[in-house]
């Protein structure tokens, strides 16, 4: 079982194996091989890689040469297609919303793609799930980030020149990231406070020493999915958070949002007006702005400055903490293809009826398999 790590683009720092996991495939009974240069933007050379046993390949087509396995951060780029062998398991994050073409052209390539954002939250592939591993260190990194920009103390300083007040930080959604964004303001002596949709998370956040922000009626009561998503809310609901929000968000030094529904546009949290009511020298950062921001002044990857106000909108925010985020990243691709191992056989074995791969996979056989994905059959015409 040959086992390919190849380079990810100029854009992601972040990379798919890291010698500790090397060392493990090795044992799984693969052999790995590794793109020169594939770790460089991790702090990981290529002879760490070598010491761990792999090899280290000169360019992509090389390390994909009859690779069973390929291990990557992003979905496959249209031009390394041909270099893949048809069958291979490919193990990524896909980002397959909205994205048919991609889809297709792996299909017609022959992979088997497995998209890693889509693993279930269950209790068994817990250290499978990148979403959260990745969303942690983004949670942590955007208060670090809005400290930066924000240019002043966060703690509560008393000195023999007078007294610093502390930050005032809100945190708008607490799933994995929001929460990390709480602890992590929390540690460095703002006072923080956070809304979210779902009732579950009022707990959560009082547990990390912050208040609670939200309308609490029966629609907030029952706004959350069984798989622990927030639903989308009325359009009255939202009328009314928005009125209890844009009045707490005009008396915050931070303000950082963090909402996503999957497979949809982020929803439009911070209006133009709410970011003019902050103080000059207030930030606002916008952690889903690679699916249209929460914040309708953030623009991708730029430091926007709406009249004194700075609105951050940072791509990739794991991979700007690129060696921990691929440490992790790395982890959880290994705890996956562990189970589409046979332990007997040290080879490829998928069990296709296994929930971790219905859940994941998303093309096989020459076709995009996965039922939320898959193309709709035409409609029968109307004679």
């Amino acid at each position: 079982m040959r086992i390919a790590v190849p380079a990810e683009t100029a854009e992601e720092p972040r990379v798919a194996a890291t010698p500790e996991t090397v060392k493990k495939l090795i044992a799984l009974g693969g052999t790995v091989a590794v793109q020169s240069g594939a770790g460089r933007s991790s702090g990981l050379t290529d002879e760490a890689f070598r010491a761990a046993g792999a090899s280290v390949e000169p360019d992509a087509a090389a390390t994909l040469k009859d690779a069973d396995v390929v291990l990557k951060v992003r979905r496959p780029e249209a031009a390394d297609l041909p270099h893949y062998k048809r069958g291979a398991a490919v193990l990524a994050i896909m980002d397959p919303y909205g994205q048919d073409a991609a889809l297709k052209a792996m299909a017609e390539a022959g992979l088997n793609a497995f998209s890693m954002e889509l693993m279930p939250r269950i209790t068994r592939a817990q250290v499978m799930d990148v979403l959260s591993s990745q969303a942690n260190l983004a949670g942590y990194r955007a208060v670090i980030d809005a400290a930066e920009q924000y240019g002043r103390a966060f703690p509560m300083m008393m000195t023999a020149a007078g007294t610093v007040p502390a930050a005032k930080v809100f945190i708008m959604g607490v799933g994995v990231a929001g929460l990390q964004a709480i602890a992590t303001a929390r540690r460095l002596g703002a006072i923080v406070t956070a809304t979210d949709v779902r009732p579950a998370t009022k707990e959560q956040v009082e547990s990390l020493g912050a208040k609670f922000v939200a309308v609490e009626n029966e629609e907030f009561k029952n706004a959350e999915t069984a798989g622990g998503y927030a639903k989308a809310m009325s359009d009255d609901y939202q009328r009314q958070q928005n009125e209890l929000v844009a009045t707490h968000i005009a008396k915050q030094d931070i303000v950082i949002t963090t909402a996503l529904i999957p497979g949809r546009p982020a929803p439009k949290l911070v209006t133009a007006g709410m970011v003019k009511s902050m103080k000059p020298g207030s930030v606002v950062f916008d952690m889903a702005v690679e699916r249209g921001g929460n914040c309708e002044l953030s623009k991708p990857g730029e430091v926007v400055d709406a009249d004194g106000v700075k609105v951050v909108g940072y791509l990739n925010v794991p991979g700007r903490l690129a060696a921990t985020a691929s440490s992790l990243y790395a982890r959880n691709l290994y705890a996956f293809l562990e189970t589409l191992v046979s332990k007997d056989t040290k080879a490829l074995a998928i069990d296709w009826t296994d929930e971790l791969v219905k859940a994941t996979a998303l093309t096989r056989d020459g076709a995009v398999a996965h039922p939320n994905f898959a193309p709709k059959p035409a409609e029968p015409a109307i004679v």
